[in-house]
C-alpha cells in the first residue's frame, strides 16, 4: 500500500527515471570519486596560488638584491657594507661589538 503511494508522488517518479538516476550517479562519481574530481583540482589551485606567492616574494627579492648590488658599485658603499654587515676592519683598527642584554 505505501508503496503504491510513494509511486505516485512526482519527486519519486522524477527520480526513479533511469536517465536521472544515471545522471546522478556519473555526476556523483565525477565530483567526488574520479581521478579527475573537484576534490583533486581544488588542492591543485591551491598549489597554483601557492606557488604564485612565492614567485611575487622571490621576485621581490630579486629586484631587492639587484638595488644592493646596484649601490655596491661604488667603493664607498661596498666598504660600509662589509664593515656593517661582516664586520670588516681595516688594519689599522680595532673593532668592538657591543650586545646589549635585554632581558631584565
Amino acid at each position: 500500500m505505501k508503496w503504491k503511494k510513494l509511486r505516485n508522488k512526482p519527486w519519486f517518479r522524477f527520480i526513479s527515471n533511469r536517465y536521472i538516476l544515471l545522471s546522478l550517479i556519473f555526476a556523483g562519481w565525477m565530483f567526488f570519486l574520479d581521478s579527475n574530481s573537484w576534490f583533486i583540482h581544488h588542492e591543485l589551485n591551491q598549489e597554483i596560488d601557492e606557488l604564485q606567492e612565492n614567485r611575487e616574494y622571490y621576485q621581490n627579492q630579486i629586484a631587492h638584491d639587484k638595488a644592493i648590488i646596484r649601490q655596491l658599485q661604488d667603493s664607498v658603499q661596498l666598504e660600509q657594507f662589509a664593515r656593517q654587515k661582516y664586520y670588516m676592519k681595516r688594519a689599522d683598527e680595532d673593532i668592538y661589538i657591543i650586545e646589549y642584554d635585554t632581558i631584565e
